[in-house]
């Protein structure tokens, strides 16, 4: 088997969505996601470089694909060419999978569970209290056993200033946890919008109501001053969604500065990486929880890791349920606000690209925040 053609489509979906469509000689055919939402168009370009050294590729040589690309340009890896590769390798996994006539769990090393629980957001943790509280009990009713919120922007802004969306959040989380009680498995994302002593606030201040987790406290680019907020809290830290190659997960995993890792299968460059770095967080006692805010694709990709690998917690259930049926026509289907075991062979996901043609991406970028005196912040 050859690879023949690789194809890469910007589809419009409200917050656009990227897939690759690797084809074969056999008539196989593979897609895989890409995770930086709004830099289609980079990605694409990585695709359109990648191309003429996929073309001919026996797809089976997952491993050896991989290395060719993450380093085949001498510069490695970065954000969207791991984003790039990440898409094409899930889309190879997904072939080898067809062709083997087996699900890509299999593949990874077979089973682990027998279900994948998943987690839903509810409203934002800022001024309206009570409204936030409505919406976790209406998630509760729905049957959801995990929820999660983030600290919201002043009401009707983007404005997000720290101190006043701290302590809305410590109101609002106490609020919460009072209205659906102690069984509920609660998850604050600070979405990266916080100093290190702002976090620590934040933590310390929910500390009480038992979190699961607080995902992103600070930024990520200095995963060093994790540390400060670990010595400074109790409370279970989640990070990794922005990081985009092992490398970038070393010292967040051998410092033990996290309790779980939000792996981006289609950041981190595809299932071949992401297994990696499970299995690198297993030694440290790490569990993961994959970042899943793209499609059905992506949701997948994450479920067939899930199963997987031993060290798996929650599943962020994202967009990629019921998302476009015309585009993709088969997709995972939630049974008791959980992901049943996959049976279908590869990923389970069937693509129309003459559908996907007649939605293309519109230009989209991430809301701009900023504090009270006009100076941007993290979204």
């Amino acid at each position: 088997m050859k690879i023949t053609d690789v194809k890469a489509f910007g589809i419009h979906s409200g917050r656009d969505l990227f897939v690759v469509k690797v084809e074969t000689d056999e008539g196989i055919y593979g897609i895989g996601e890409g995770g930086i939402s709004g830099r289609e168009l980079a990605m694409k370009g990585a695709i359109d470089h990648f191309k003429p050294v996929l073309v001919g590729r026996d797809p089976f040589e997952i491993e050896d694909i991989w290395q060719t690309l993450f380093r085949g340009g001498f510069f490695p890896g970065g954000t969207i060419l791991s984003a790039a590769i990440s898409a094409v390798d899930i889309a190879l996994w997904d072939i080898k999978g067809k062709a083997l006539g087996v699900p890509v769990y299999q593949l990874l090393g077979g089973k682990c569970r027998d279900r994948v629980d998943v987690y839903v957001g509810f409203a934002e943790l800022g001024e309206d209290t009570d409204g936030a509280v409505a919406s976790a009990v209406q998630r509760v009713k729905e049957g959801w056993r995990y929820i999660r919120s983030s600290p919201g922007c002043a009401a009707g802004t983007d404005r997000f200033e720290p101190v006043e969306a701290v302590e809305n959040a410590i109101r609002g989380w106490r609020a919460v946890r009072e209205a659906v009680g102690p069984t509920i498995r609660m998850c604050l994302d600070a979405h990266t919008r916080l100093s290190p002593i702002h976090a620590v606030q934040l933590c310390r201040g929910i500390e009480e109501h038992r979190p699961f987790f607080v995902e992103d406290p600070i930024r990520s680019e200095e995963p060093s001053a994790l540390r400060s907020v670990r010595q400074q809290t109790a409370v279970p830290l989640a990070v990794g969604e922005q990081y985009s190659s092992k490398w970038a997960f070393r010292q967040v995993i051998e410092e033990r500065l996290c309790d779980y890792a939000r792996i981006d299968v289609c950041n981190v460059g595809g299932l071949t990486e992401a297994r990696k770095v499970a299995g690198w967080c297993e030694v440290h006692y790490i569990d993961v929880i994959p970042h899943n805010p793209l499609g059905p694709v992506s949701t997948a990709a994450c479920v067939h890791l899930d199963f997987a690998i031993n060290n798996f917690a929650v599943q962020e259930l994202g967009g990629g349920t019921g998302m476009l049926p015309e585009v993709f026509g088969e997709q995972m289907g939630l049974v008791d606000n959980a992901f049943g075991m996959p049976t279908a062979p590869g990923l389970g996901v069937t693509f129309d690209e003459a559908e996907a043609l007649r939605r293309p991406m519109q230009m989209w970028d991430a809301p701009r925040l900023s504090r009270d005196d006009g100076a941007f912040t993290n979204w």
